[in-house]
């Protein structure tokens, strides 16, 4: 059983409001919030005080590859969850593209029994489609499993879903959360075959959005959105990263109205297509990351109400994998303890609000996937939460990288905004640097509309 535990004096950000209150926690869920400032010592509660911090609720981020089972060299469970819990993120959704793949019921139950014995965050595992696993796909229990992936452009671990006919048939039957990677294959590949023949293995890394176009993404999208829209789906369109896409989504609708919702991941808010001749392979993610103007029709979308989520697509590879030639380099990056500081940031340089932070990495999240009792500071919710000093610099170094790989394409940037504390169900799971792992996360729950 978790300690009870009295947050003092914190500034809150949450559901749109930023605010002076104490918070109570007891039996791992958000026992009350007094905005009395009651100064009198309450027994039986640790008393910890934020005075000058802001307390945010935990990070939901709905996009992760933690590469358990199979490709542990890269990461695990453990390890990136301990990662995560150091960067404010308390619940996570990892991708299926393991190795096996998680395309039955019987290898996606292993993973949660894996976590459920490993993970320090809370978690959730995507159930992944392929061109021939549609009734597996049918069998998944939408309370307890937070939605379907579907790769419509090949990745890291290649589960491409290229059939039209299991296309139709996912989006016309499958009636939970459809959550799709969107580029063009035939575009894609194309583009790969010329500029490989034109420069071989001396390609730089700057050529990866001439080959992932915007025209690849687009063409893809359009087309889940097209499906979406026929049958009536829910979809889910992940990591976005042209301006282009960005008509796709309507602005000014309620969250909990949409059927269609988009997500874009912090590099692409933070990098362009000018980072590649420092950074290289280091920013090499699918789909690319592309120009400044995309850059910033991704930040107005996100403004307007277009995005719906940000997250990170932490994909962790090796250092020496990531040192390869261009066209021998997998793609993919770790993000998930840096997501929150990086978002941070920008409100330090006045391109998002802390509240607009928030709603994109909490609030929306919860409500885009249903999750029971989480991402919201609430009375009767689970004590997921982040305090966080806006006004302490650090310099991201390989001394506090806590990836299993070692590196972040972050190191070398100074923040001014540090995670200090994080509680994973009213569990004190990390502070100031120090993680106690002997807690462990729970499975995330989802509430299903009538």
């Amino acid at each position: 059983m978790s300690k009870a535990y009295l947050i003092r004096g914190a500034t809150i950000v949450n559901e749109g409001h930023t605010f002076n209150a104490d918070v109570y926690l007891r039996n791992g869920f958000i026992e009350k919030v007094v905005t009395t400032n009651d100064l009198k010592p309450s027994a039986g509660y640790t008393l910890i005080n934020a005075n000058g911090l802001y307390l945010l609720p935990g990070v939901i981020d709905d996009q992760v590859h933690f590469r358990e089972p199979g490709l542990e060299y890269k990461a695990d469970i453990f390890s990136e969850s301990r990662a995560a819990v150091a960067g404010g993120t308390t619940s996570f959704m990892e991708m299926p593209n393991t190795d096996p793949p998680a395309l039955t019921q019987e290898i996606l139950e292993e993973k949660y029994a894996l976590a459920a014995r490993k993970s320090l965050a809370n978690y959730s595992f995507y159930m992944g489609a392929s061109n021939d696993n549609l009734e597996e796909v049918l069998k998944t229990d939408p309370e307890k499993v937070c939605g379907i992936k579907v790769f419509m452009g090949s990745s890291t671990g290649n589960m491409l879903v290229d059939d039209e006919q299991a296309l139709d048939a996912i989006f016309s039957q499958v009636h939970m959360l459809i959550a799709t990677h969107c580029e063009d294959e035939d575009t894609v590949q194309a583009n790969n075959a010329k500029y490989f023949k034109e420069l071989g293995l001396k390609a730089p890394t700057a050529i990866h959005p001439l080959i992932r176009t915007s025209e690849a993404c687009f063409l893809s999208s359009s087309k889940a959105v097209g499906l979406a829209k026929k049958y009536g789906s829910r979809l889910h369109i992940l990591h976005l990263s042209t301006a282009i896409e960005m008509s796709l989504f309507v602005a000014n609708i309620p969250l909990k109205d949409k059927k269609i919702t988009a997500e874009v991941c912090v590099h692409h808010l933070w990098f362009s297509d000018d980072d590649y001749e420092s950074k290289g392979n280091f920013i090499k993610w699918n789909p690319a990351i592309k120009s400044a103007h995309d850059r910033q029709a991704l930040l107005n979308a996100l403004t307007e109400g277009r995005i719906d989520v940000v997250a990170t697509d932490h994909a962790p590879h090796t250092l020496e994998e990531k040192q390869r030639p261009y066209f021998k380099a997998p793609s993919g990056g770790p993000m998930v303890q840096h997501a929150l500081t990086v978002m941070l940031e920008l409100v330090h340089q006045k391109k998002l609000s802390l509240e607009q932070v928030v709603e994109k990495m909490c609030h929306n999240p919860a409500i885009l996937f249903r999750v029971h009792k989480r991402g919201f500071i609430r009375p009767g919710y689970h004590a997921d939460l982040v305090l966080v000093d806006l006004r302490q610099n650090w310099k991201v170094d390989t001394s506090n990288i806590l990836y299993k790989c070692g590196w972040s394409p972050m190191e070398g940037i100074t923040f001014h905004s540090k995670v200090l504390k994080t509680f994973v169900n009213g569990n004190l799971v990390y502070d100031q640097g120090i993680i106690n792992e002997n807690f462990k996360g729970q499975r995330l729950k989802f509430r299903q509309m009538v």
